[in-house]
């Protein structure tokens, strides 16, 4: 084996030290930019997690608002059922006192005209 790349000139070792200290500072400085970026990544993460409570929070008031107009809205169908029913029921008593009043004019006039023959008659 060779150690031709490793040589141990003075001038060497300094070049090699060099090196080594420019990567132990890449190095650092690529730590350093990760850390920064994982800390914005927590702090963006925590931003979003915030706004998704703020969101689902929305929800779940809207959920109840809709829910409870579903509610009103059932009610009032039920309502308008049995306003539907009574409106019937009415208007068939209506029809039944037309028919009895129109009963009662035509037995009036019937009266009337037995009267009127009567009177007339007895002259």
């Amino acid at each position: 084996m060779s150690n031709a790349g490793y040589s141990q000139l003075p001038s060497g070792s300094g070049d090699h030290e060099r090196r080594q200290a420019q990567l132990v500072a890449n190095t650092y400085d690529v730590l350093q930019r990760t850390g920064e970026s994982i800390q914005r990544s927590n702090q963006i993460a925590i931003e979003t997690e915030n706004m998704g409570a703020e969101v689902l929070g929305e929800l779940g008031e809207q959920r109840e608002s809709l829910l409870r107009t579903t509610r009103r809205l059932e009610d009032a169908n039920e309502d308008l059922s049995k306003s539907r029913a009574i409106i019937r029921k009415l208007s068939r008593e209506v029809l039944y006192n037309k028919i009895i009043l129109i009963l009662i004019i035509v037995l009036e006039v019937g009266i009337l005209i037995g009267l009127l023959v009567l009177k007339f008659a007895h002259l």
